[in-house]
């Protein structure tokens, strides 16, 4: 993770600086607030990426002598199946255009929607413990 933390935090530094000039001389509101908070969202992600990488051992991507083999094997568990994300898509959508057109009935509605398709997706492999 030490890899996609130094990414963002080179981001988080290219968006301030971006900020910072584009705030002396444009002086345009929505502008300047838009570049600020993507500075402050990029830093919000490299951080969490930095908290992260202290606490797992270390991937052969994060290792400068690392060779492509030293990746091999198990990467982990990925479903091979799932409809959820395809709900997921479709209620944050649906959620989507009740706030472009400011339907507070869909925006209930698909907000609902997103909240099921979420805990279904987290959820799909949840399984209680069989009692004998």
């Amino acid at each position: 993770m030490k890899i996609e933390s130094r990414i963002f935090e080179i981001c988080t530094g290219f968006f301030f600086l971006c900020a910072i000039v584009y705030t002396v001389l444009a002086g345009e509101v929505v502008g300047i607030a838009a570049l600020w908070l993507t500075a402050g969202l990029s830093l919000i992600i490299g951080t969490y990426f930095r908290f992260v990488s202290r606490r797992l051992e270390e991937r052969p991507e994060d290792n400068p002598e690392g060779e492509i083999s030293d990746g091999a094997g198990e990467v982990g568990f990925f479903s091979p199946g799932s409809y959820w994300p395809i709900g997921l898509a479709a209620s944050a959508a649906l959620t989507g255009i009740g706030v472009a057109f400011w339907y507070i009935w869909l925006i209930l509605v698909g907000g609902t929607l997103l909240l099921i398709a979420i805990g279904g997706l987290v959820f799909e492999y949840h399984r209680k413990p069989a009692h004998h």
